[in-house]
């Protein structure tokens, strides 16, 4: 499909995704293919500084203000990082585009156009080429946060928000192809051979 593609991990809090995106590095490592990956908020050096104001516990930001800040730590993944390594190696990324759109728009209420027009602004021709959207149920969602030691400000909101932001994703979903849902509440080790087999046809 392609060589070198954009492979984002999506999902709410205890979702599995970043288990899962960390496991795919290894199978690249091991495989020796060229990749990066990067997480949002963060990333660059810059964009790291920008993700602890984000999520620090004291945070209390307008949505707009947290809107802006997203964007700019993604402004700063497109200057030093995306931009050089667009089509020249694997791109994984912990949370991107769609995660904007489900949070922001679903979950606060953001106008949506806004959200689209400053990301084309920002990404102007780098697409995604594929999405793994990891699903959770509101039993498990509320163990896993549970076992968490440190919890950021977005780990703190209450479940109705978390439903609004999961169903906004799978309603992205359903306008896509190139999106394949994984349910985190089955065995993780099958899950895992879900989405190994698959980034082999990616890849």
């Amino acid at each position: 499909m392609y060589k070198k593609p954009i492979i984002v991990f999506e999902g709410i809090e205890c979702s599995g995704k970043s288990h899962h995106i960390k496991n795919v590095s290894n199978y690249l490592k091991k495989k020796k293919i060229k990749f990066i990956k990067i997480r949002e908020p963060g990333g660059s050096q810059n964009s790291e500084i920008i993700r602890k104001l984000i999520l620090n516990k004291k945070s209390n930001f307008d949505k707009m203000t947290d809107l802006l800040m997203y964007m700019a730590s993604r402004n700063e993944n497109f200057h030093h990082i995306l931009l050089k390594n667009y089509k020249k190696k694997i791109i994984l990324i912990d949370r991107f585009i769609d995660s904007t759109i489900a949070y922001q728009h679903y979950g606060m209420g953001v106008n949506l156009k806004i959200i689209k027009y400053i990301n084309n602004f920002i990404l102007r021709n780098i697409k995604v080429n594929f999405t793994f959207l990891n699903t959770v149920n509101k039993k498990n969602l509320i163990l896993r946060l549970k076992k968490r030691k440190n919890l950021n400000r977005y780990d703190k909101f209450n479940y109705n928000f978390y439903s609004k932001v999961q169903n906004g994703f799978l309603k992205l979903s359903k306008s896509k192809k190139k999106y394949l849902i994984i349910n985190s509440n089955l065995p993780i080790s099958q899950n895992k051979k879900i989405i190994i087999n698959k980034l082999k046809k990616l890849i």
